[in-house]
């Protein structure tokens, strides 16, 4: 996962409306959203090469979402998959600021990240390279590979769009997942500097993001009212042209 824009308690109606693109390799090997039938309270895409996912649910109103820290120059090939992180937190009993101070105990086996896990009145923040708990007031955020609400053009294009769509009573999901195909590439005097070159700047600089072997592979809307009422939509895109693939719609009740 490679760009979160969310909405938290900011909204009448949603406590939650959060728009995602997961990014990643299209050899990688990935299931699309359902429930899990080894653990049935989950709702989520799965990475079958690591067993972890970048975003989810669980039935109790619990939600983690993952993106890697882009720092090419510190990268250990032996370091545990981050999407682990997502899935034993929904698997847990324990609060989310809980939760992530286990984490920050171990983080240092796993390569950089962003995690955000929530349930339905908190919402926590974690970066393992600065050790920071953060809990989320209410308010629209966005978060990509750098650090939390840090103004990359993506990001800045990204929640200024979400905030014009959630400023109308009736959200549409059709125009949240039209912030998520945005593939203009910012201009070179606003790219960050991550360590990568110049040209892969550029290419990761767009909401949607597709190259000759990575991309986006798949976006995700998810909006949870009030009353505990909420759907969960992914559209997966085939790899050989990046179009619509598929649409998984599931609704939800967290009461």
């Amino acid at each position: 996962m490679c760009l979160i824009l969310f909405s938290w308690k900011n909204h009448p109606k949603y406590n939650l409306i959060l728009t995602a693109n997961r990014d990643e390799f299209y050899d990688r090997p990935t299931t699309k959203a359902a429930y899990w039938k080894d653990h049935p309270s989950i709702l989520a895409g799965k990475d079958l090469q690591a067993g972890g996912t970048w975003i989810g649910l669980e039935k109790s109103g619990r939600i983690a979402a993952i993106t890697n820290y882009r720092d090419p120059q510190n990268i250990d090939t032996k370091a545990r998959s981050r999407g682990q992180l997502t899935v034993n937190y929904l698997l847990s009993k324990d609060s989310p600021e809980a939760y992530l101070r286990k984490v920050k105990n171990s983080g240092i086996h796993y390569n950089g990240f962003n995690l955000l896990v929530g349930d339905v009145d908190h919402m926590f923040y974690y970066n393992n390279v600065n050790h920071q708990i953060t809990e989320l007031k209410p308010g629209t955020y966005g978060l990509s590979n750098g650090f939390f609400q840090e103004n990359w053009p993506k990001l800045k294009k990204g929640r200024n769009a979400l905030t014009k769509v959630i400023s109308e009573d009736d959200i549409s999901e059709s125009k949240l997942f039209e912030i998520l195909t945005d593939n203009e590439i910012a201009d070179d005097s606003a790219l960050p500097k991550t360590g990568v070159p110049l040209e892969w700047e550029r290419a990761l600089s767009p909401l949607f993001i597709k190259t000759e072997k990575y991309g986006t592979r798949c976006s995700t809307v998810i909006c949870a009212e009030k009353s505990g009422d909420g759907v969960f939509v992914e559209k997966t895109y085939a790899i050989e042209n990046l179009q619509e693939e598929s649409l998984e719609r599931i609704e939800f009740n967290l009461r």
